[in-house]
């Protein structure tokens, strides 16, 4: 397998053309990845900052990140995990979300030209004929688009699909085709779109782009994913000690999931998280906290929340091994340290109490 590949593999689910990926990356040219962003609620969390940072790596080795505001696209409305159709936006608040959007993504992004492209599909569905959009949609069946699962069910329920939501994935896919994309990595709820993608793409004489699809985890209450409108997720503009607190919460089960999806640790000290429970759990929750706190904020950051925590709940103990900054180790990967610099001179020990969990 590729070693770029091999790299992105921790928080993969399914590679869609992994051939074609594979070429791709072996020729040494630079690949255009999709990264397409609907601007309604601009809250970004951890769960979509997986896919950010598998982008992040291969910005690194010089790939190029194209940052597709869909500001036609939300004038439709996707409804992709949706039981009803979503309420349209006005222009005013697609631009506010769209600069948020640009804010938050720059907190793991590198944002430099030469590898980080901003293009919205308003550039060539507002150019567009009437004809030639009829033509497009010429090129995908009913029978499709009924494949989707979300609309079978809706279907099943008795609930009405609008027109402009079956059109929802066509346009998607055909973004795919008018950006040049190669790479697009997506939650695995976005495969069924951009999987028109390689249909438009393959239909229009373009090579069809590779989809990554990443892994999913629950939500900080361990049960739907991660979503603002459940409350129970950690955002990125969310502050140190908030992250931090928020981690404290999970469920025991949940440790090894996040400590394997939303941070860097070794994949043995992951490993030995997994079976953690009473006071182990504890210790791999403060493991944890501190090494996602450390990813986004750096570890002087993380040093001052594992002290406030440990003032707040006095009775966490301070065992040899646990989380403590107290001797450097290896320095961590060029992360947001790089992009956004801050403090970062020694990480946690990666022996202790997380491998005593077991």
């Amino acid at each position: 397998m590729n070693a770029v590949i091999d790299r992105l593999r921790r928080t993969t689910d399914t590679v869609v053309g992994l051939d074609d990926l594979e070429a791709r990356l072996e020729s040494g040219r630079p690949l255009r990845i999709k990264y397409g962003v609907d601007c309604t609620a601009p809250d970004l969390h951890l769960g979509h900052a997986v896919n950010l940072w598998m982008m992040r790596q291969l910005q690194d080795l010089g790939h190029r990140v194209v940052f597709l505001l869909g500001d036609l696209t939300t004038r439709v409305g996707d409804p992709t995990g949706r039981s009803e159709t979503r309420p349209v936006l006005t222009p005013a608040q697609i631009e506010v979300n769209a600069a948020s959007f640009l804010e938050q993504v720059s907190l793991v992004l590198r944002t430099d030209p030469e590898v980080f492209e901003v293009r919205r599909n308003s550039e060539w569905y507002d150019a567009m004929p009437i004809a030639e959009l009829l033509g497009l949609f010429a090129q995908v069946t009913h029978a499709q688009l009924m494949a989707r699962d979300m609309f079978r069910s809706r279907v099943a329920a008795g609930r009405e699909i609008a027109v402009h939501e079956l059109v929802y994935p066509v346009l998607q896919g055909y973004d795919s085709f008018a950006m040049r994309s190669d790479l697009t990595i997506v939650g695995s709820d976005q495969l069924f779109n951009e999987q028109l993608g390689r249909h438009f793409q393959q239909r229009l004489g373009a090579p069809p782009q590779a989809v990554i699809t990443t892994t999913i985890t629950p939500g900080i209450d361990g049960r739907a994913k991660q979503s603002k409108s459940l409350d129970n997720y950690i955002g990125l503009t969310d502050s140190p000690r908030d992250k931090f607190g928020k981690v404290m919460s999970i469920p025991d089960s949940l440790i090894e999931a996040y400590a394997r999806v939303y941070t860097e640790l070794p994949l043995e000290t992951v490993d030995a998280l997994a079976d953690a429970t009473g006071p182990a759990a504890r210790d791999a929750k403060l493991r944890l906290a501190a090494a996602i706190v450390t990813r986004y904020h750096g570890a002087g950051a993380a040093r001052s929340e594992l002290a406030a925590f440990r003032h707040t709940f006095p009775t966490v103990p301070n065992r040899p091994g646990c989380p403590s900054w107290s001797s450097p180790t290896t320095s961590p990967r060029p992360s947001i340290c790089s992009a956004r610099p801050v403090p970062a001179t020694a990480t946690p020990t990666s022996a202790g109490c997380c491998a005593r969990a077991r």
